[in-house]
């Protein structure tokens, strides 16, 4: 009989950094040179993957490509072989998954066993199809698929390969409206000309009218106004004359940049409104 004695040296404590080099394990920072006597691992706790397929096509296309072999004239004993050893290792750990590729496994070996046949010909005297004929359609449509899916997924796609820049732009807060149309301007002159005409008096009289005085006018209505309508600036009541005056003093006034005549939109009324801050 033979006795094992344990020769291994006491560990202390104290040991310095340099055993961790031996250590099995660390715990909580710790070298751990033993594994503990009650440490139960399940079954199950470590599982390898070696490929990762989407399905049987995928699989089956692996092992083609892998071999290179010809998809045209497939070996089938070989593939078939090879495609039942990986089978056989995933229906041990998943067996709902393994279903489907046992189904492909069942269409290899009735394929092979066609094959095994002596061919009978067609009715109209032709060679029979290839068994392989339908198997092979179905791989080089799954290869052109998977490969139109990597070229699709090479593509820089949002979120994952680059991030849309967003800038915010601050705007000024006082909206700016758009200029006159001439057209516009003329329409709302002629209509208020022919509201004059409505109130027309037979006194004839001599009146000295000063364009410098009717532009001092217009500036004093504006005073504290923010928007005044062009309408309310003529005095219908004082005649055609008045209201030439009073005309040619907005115009002269917009010509000088103190008044400003804006639209908010074509056809809309027209407003006027003092083009500077008063003091």
């Amino acid at each position: 009989m033979t006795t094992v004695t344990d020769d291994t040296p006491e560990i202390s404590s104290d040991l310095p950094d340099a055993v961790d080099t031996v250590a099995v394990a660390r715990l909580y920072g710790e070298p751990l040179f033993q594994l503990p006597l009650d440490l139960y691992i399940p079954p199950d706790a470590l599982e390898v993957f070696l490929e990762a397929f989407q399905g049987p096509l995928d699989l089956l296309l692996y092992l083609i490509r892998k071999q290179n072999f010809n998809i045209l004239d497939i070996p089938l004993a070989d593939v078939t072989r090879q495609y039942l050893s990986y089978v056989e290792q995933i229906r041990k750990h998943n067996l709902e998954l393994a279903s489907e590729y046992l189904l492909m496994a069942a269409m290899l070996i009735e394929i092979k066993s066609r094959m095994l046949l002596p061919p009978k010909k067609t009715e109209d005297g032709k060679e029979a199809e290839d068994p392989r004929a339908e198997l092979v359609r179905r791989l080089l449509e799954y290869e052109q698929m998977k490969l139109a899916a990597a070229r699709l997924d090479r593509l820089p796609l949002l979120g994952r390969d680059f991030l849309r820049a967003q800038v915010h732009i601050e705007q000024s807060l006082t909206p700016r409206f758009p200029d006159v149309n001439t057209d516009d301007l003329r329409e709302a002159w002629l209509d208020i000309l022919k509201r004059a005409k409505l109130n027309q008096h037979h006194k004839i009289s001599r009146e000295q009218l000063s364009v410098r005085e009717h532009m001092s006018i217009v500036l004093r209505r504006l005073q504290g106004q923010r928007f005044v309508e062009f309408e309310r600036l003529f005095d219908v009541d004082k005649g055609q004359a008045v209201l030439v005056v009073t005309f040619i003093a907005m115009l002269e006034l917009a010509k000088e940049r103190l008044l400003e005549i804006t639209q908010a939109e074509a056809f809309a009324p027209i407003y006027v409104r003092l083009a500077y801050a008063p003091a």
